[in-house]
């Protein structure tokens, strides 16, 4: 009887560590940081953690360049296709929103209004204001991990 009471009150500890511990892992997620530098311009993104992102994040730091697309954003080609397992869709498009592209297997920089057409796996959000996006011309760009 003793061992069990141990054994329960073991879980029971061992579960509310846990509990405890994974608050502390997505503050952890939520504060990964990306910079894009491009001219003089420096636009820092906070990442969301999918397997998209992972994946990009596997490929970096990274020398590409940067180019105005349409009047909402700002591509940047990569060097192969991301693994699209972060697909989820989303409703509450926001400018300064970090995307991966489906279609061309690319990052969409947004820096005005667009919206979702199952064809955008978000990555992450843009801190501070869009002015760094709105620079215009196509640039070499070095993209890497902050923080």
């Amino acid at each position: 009887m003793p061992f069990n009471h141990l054994s329960r009150r073991g879980f029971i500890a061992s579960a509310a560590a846990t509990a405890l511990t994974v608050p502390a892992r997505v503050h952890a997620q939520n504060t990964m940081q990306m910079r894009v530098s491009f001219d003089d311009q420096k636009a820092i993104y906070s990442l969301i953690d999918n397997p998209t992102t992972r994946d990009l994040i596997f490929m970096l730091p990274i020398d590409l360049t940067i180019e105005d697309f349409s009047t909402n954003e700002k591509i940047v080609h990569l060097p192969r296709r991301l693994d699209e397992g972060g697909y989820a869709p989303f409703d509450d498009e926001t400018p300064g929103d970090l995307c991966y592209f489906l279609g061309w297997g690319n990052l969409a920089l947004f820096h005005d209004d667009y919206t979702f057409r199952n064809d955008l796996i978000r990555l992450g959000r843009l801190e501070g204001p869009v002015t760094p996006l709105l620079h215009k011309g196509e640039y070499p760009a070095r993209i890497e991990m902050i923080g």
